[in-house]
């Protein structure tokens, strides 16, 4: 099969376009022909060596944990999907973007959603529903988002107002029609937030989700009031450090399949802001590592 991969931790030039063996499922796992893969930060993340420690990986290694395509090989006590399936899932830290890649974790994909959508959900749909899992019924609630405009952000946006919360969400200026779009209520990030906030929402903010990592979240607690009102899917030594619920993503494809139907539904629609070629992944992982952007970054295969 074709595939992306690096023989040796570095920059985005360390990523070759080349024929690498064909994976198979194990027990419980399937195999897909992918359409398009997505790009999240642990992907450049691992290929700098920045989670060598941490995440081991045998190199050479294919990027990728989260893809779309149809099923061709089936483990070991699967049941419940077929040969020809159109699928999105999750795979390993490593694997995704290539010809041929094996899922773990997976649901149907939405039919409403094109293949890029699909390959943009599954990592960012677990993550944002396991951080407003973590924060309870968000019915009548007001939640806050900060990072809303990013991956993860952006799912946990919609979800949310999906559950009937009234969202308010943190971005750059130049992204808050685009929230607005989700419908959150934008504001800017940064220093007076609290100010900001209590000009948006009189009774105040109930719980908050923090998607950025941007050394927000002393603030965060300060303006909930309460750090298990608080979760973090992103500032995780700041999070122990405080005491508020600090969520992983999972393999889990109960979650795949909540965000499936809430496709289905048009409540939620992934949001990509740019699809490469597979040639150009490259510049992909270029645009990634600046962090700035708007929904996701997706690899076609």
């Amino acid at each position: 099969m074709r595939a992306a991969r690096f023989h040796e931790f570095g920059g985005p030039k360390s990523l070759r376009i080349e024929q690498a063996p064909d994976p198979h499922p194990g027990p419980g796992e399937i195999r897909v022909r992918v359409a398009a893969a997505g790009v999240n930060p642990i992907d450049w993340k691992l290929r700098a060596g920045a989670l060598r420690e941490l995440l081991p990986v045998e190199l050479p290694a294919v990027p990728g944990r989260d893809a779309v395509g149809v099923v061709d090989e089936i483990g070991d006590g699967v049941q419940g999907v077929s040969i020809g399936d159109r699928v999105f899932g999750l795979g390993g830290v490593t694997g995704a973007t290539a010809e041929l890649a094996v899922l773990s974790a997976w649901a149907h994909a939405a039919e409403t959603w094109t293949d890029e959508q699909a390959a943009g959900a599954g990592l960012a749909s677990v993550t944002a529903l396991r951080g407003l899992n973590a924060l309870g019924p968000l019915s009548g609630r007001t939640l806050l988002v900060e990072g809303a405009a990013g991956g993860v952000g952006s799912a946990a946006v919609e979800i949310a107002v999906a559950r009937g919360a009234t969202v308010i969400g943190t971005a750059s200026e130049r992204n808050h029609a685009f929230l607005t779009s989700l419908g959150a209520v934008p504001t800017t990030y940064g220093p007076g937030l609290a100010q900001r906030l209590s000009a948006l929402v009189r009774h105040g903010v109930d719980v908050t989700l923090d998607t950025a990592a941007s050394g927000s979240l002393d603030d965060l607690v300060a303006i909930t009031g309460d750090p298990t009102r608080v979760a973090t899917v992103a500032d995780h030594a700041g999070g122990r450090r405080l005491g508020t619920h600090v969520v992983d993503a999972e393999n889990d494809s109960t979650l795949l399949s909540e965000a499936a139907e809430l496709g289905r539904q048009g409540r939620y629609t992934p949001r990509v802001e740019q699809t490469y070629p597979l040639e150009r992944i490259a510049d992909a992982h270029v645009q990634a590592e600046r962090g700035r952007t708007r929904g996701k970054i997706v690899i076609r295969i």
